[in-house]
């Protein structure tokens, strides 16, 4: 009997044999009730986790809100890696492969992979520094090189980033080497007002400033009453003045709006006119005419 016969001939038992189908159906079982647990753990674990900053926010000592979403979303990470990995080797331990001796393996694999993941690693190690120092946190607005936008979450590995108009950009922790975060101060507003050349401008102030008193009182974002600093420059057709808001942090572009409005709808009610595009007319002709008029002799 010929190689290619007798492994035929002993797959074929190994297929007939009910005992190999026992076995593959009990291995089958015991990884989808190890699936099925893990999902449970995760969810329940998850929920534990949201559970315990929400009792967090509502003790007397507690953290800010950022650094607690951070953490928040950090440990559900972290959990869910853990539960997948150990799912994963209670699995391979069902399909009967030595798990003992896979890790054994994998760390000396790991060991010889280390030095060429060096990226892998200063990524890890520079998002540990980010979430110990508290450099920004999720829902903060902050500018990594090109890119700005509001945080949506952070990793050990990588930090995204969603912009303005809906992009998500995902970088690496180890390539963030500079952070502006505009989420940690209050922010300030700055309007520039024009007003006509005719225009009164002692008036003009006056009401303004008044106005800028009753502000804060329809505004929450507001943090005191904005301030006219008074004229910021002289234009060719107008007159500049500067109005300074300190707002809640990442409110300035609102507040600006807001500022805007209120303040043409007030200079409006008071007849004070705004700046318009005015044209000159110059008759050549007419120049020319009374040029010659006065290089006549007498």
């Amino acid at each position: 009997m010929g190689y290619s016969e007798r492994f035929f001939q002993g797959f074929t038992e190994k297929i007939t044999n009910e005992e190999t189908w026992l076995t593959f159906g009990e291995a089958v079982f015991k990884i989808i009730i190890i699936l099925i647990l893990s999902g449970i753990v995760i969810r329940l674990g998850k929920s534990a986790i949201r559970k315990f900053f929400l009792v967090r926010s509502r003790s007397p000592l507690r953290i800010s809100e950022r650094r607690e979403a951070t953490l928040s979303k950090l440990l559900q990470n972290v959990l869910t890696y853990v539960v997948f990995f150990i799912s994963l080797m209670m699995i391979l331990q069902a399909m009967t492969i030595d798990v003992k001796a896979l890790l054994a393996g994998a760390g000396i694999v790991g060991l010889a992979v280390g030095f060429g993941a060096q990226s892998l690693v200063k990524d890890v190690i520079t998002g540990f520094f980010i979430i110990l120092e508290d450099q920004f946190s999720v829902g903060d607005y902050i500018r990594i090189g090109q890119f700005e936008g509001d945080v949506m979450e952070i990793g050990l590995r990588t930090t995204k980033i969603k912009s303005f108009t809906g992009e998500l950009h995902v970088i690496p922790n180890g390539n963030i080497m500079e952070v502006t975060n505009f989420s940690i101060h209050n922010s300030v507003a700055v309007v520039d007002i024009s007003i006509a050349y005719d225009g009164n401008i002692e008036l003009a102030e006056t009401v303004i400033r008044d106005l800028l008193q009753k502000l804060p009182a329809d505004y929450e974002d507001l943090v005191k009453p904005p301030e006219l600093l008074g004229v910021q420059n002289i234009g060719p057709a107008e007159v500049v003045m500067r109005v300074v808001a300190e707002t809640k942090p990442m409110r300035h572009f609102f507040i600006g709006r807001v500022l805007r409005r209120e303040i043409k709808e007030c200079l409006d009610e008071h007849g004070i006119e705004i700046p318009v595009p005015r044209m000159v007319m110059y008759n050549r002709s007419e120049a020319n005419g009374k040029q010659n008029k006065l290089n006549q002799p007498e």
